[in-house]
């Protein structure tokens, strides 16, 4: 751990490492409480793997048509918040076939993605990175983005918890009590779709689900307040940021990959500690 300590003193890249995951880890342990309490892991996976289109289709225009200010984050991001509006609105409107139609829609943004990714030019290493992660290849540009949306999210949250609470767990309750819970609903997503994008710079696609409901779903398993779960989540996360990327160093393994595994396996640990008990 020492040798750790001394490096992050002595390497920017890890230290940045560092920093993201920190940053991530915030808005992954609040916003993923809320995913895990109103039980929308799996429309948060399909928003994942739709992200995907925006960034093929940045990476093209990057790469193809020479326009370089254009970034795959915010391709990324835009595509994550269209994705999320949309299958709200089927999940609001469209309740009958709701689970085929957001596979479909999943399967549709990563297909989207892959054509434009089969029509750029040359090795893209950049969109290894973002399916399997490399948080050491995060950048300044990018840890202001992180910090911006962070600051975005947190924002959002403390102007609208009471009302995210209530629609978490009564949505009949809200209504009654007048609040604009469709609404509310679609921008709970949005801010879910926001959290994906800041976790993809950590862990990348494949594995961002997992730091998003792994900490939460901990969390949960020792208290039913959404409070203490989001704050506990937040610790846990935290936790197993640095501790993923400290093991990662030493033993040379994927930074994203590492962390995700070692989530996994508290996991799976604490559950089976509270079957014992």
């Amino acid at each position: 751990m020492m040798s750790f300590l001394e490096a992050l003193r002595t390497n920017p890249l890890l230290l940045s490492a560092v920093i993201a995951g920190l940053a991530s880890s915030v808005v992954s342990g609040i916003i993923g409480s809320y995913v895990v309490v109103k039980r929308i892991v799996f429309i948060s996976g399909s928003i994942s793997h739709s992200v995907l289109s925006g960034i093929g289709f940045c990476l093209w225009l990057e790469r193809a048509k020479g326009i370089e200010w254009i970034s795959p984050l915010a391709g990324a991001l835009i595509a994550g918040v269209i994705s999320a509006l949309i299958i709200g609105w089927i999940h609001l409107f469209y309740r009958q076939r709701e689970d085929s139609v957001i596979a479909a829609l999943w399967s549709i943004g990563m297909a989207v993605g892959i054509l434009f990714i089969s029509q750029t030019p040359g090795f893209n290493v950049e969109l290894t990175n973002f399916l399997i992660g490399n948080i050491l290849w995060v950048t300044p540009t990018d840890l202001y983005i992180l910090f911006g949306l962070d600051i975005f999210i947190l924002i959002c949250v403390g102007c609208l918890h009471k009302r995210f609470l209530a629609i978490c767990f009564d949505e009949e309750q809200a209504r009654l009590q007048g609040l604009p819970v469709n609404a509310l609903y679609l921008f709970l997503l949005v801010l879910t779709a926001v959290s994906i994008v800041l976790l993809i710079q950590v862990v990348g696609i494949i594995l961002v689900m997992t730091m998003l409901t792994i900490p939460a779903a901990i969390a949960n398993l020792f208290t039913a307040s959404l409070s203490r779960v989001m704050f506990i989540a937040v610790l846990l996360s935290c936790v197993l940021c640095f501790g993923g990327t400290a093991l990662a160093y030493h033993l040379d393994w994927p930074g994203g990959a590492t962390i995700a595994l070692l989530a996994g396996v508290a996991y799976v640990t604490t559950l089976g500690f509270q079957r014992k008990c």
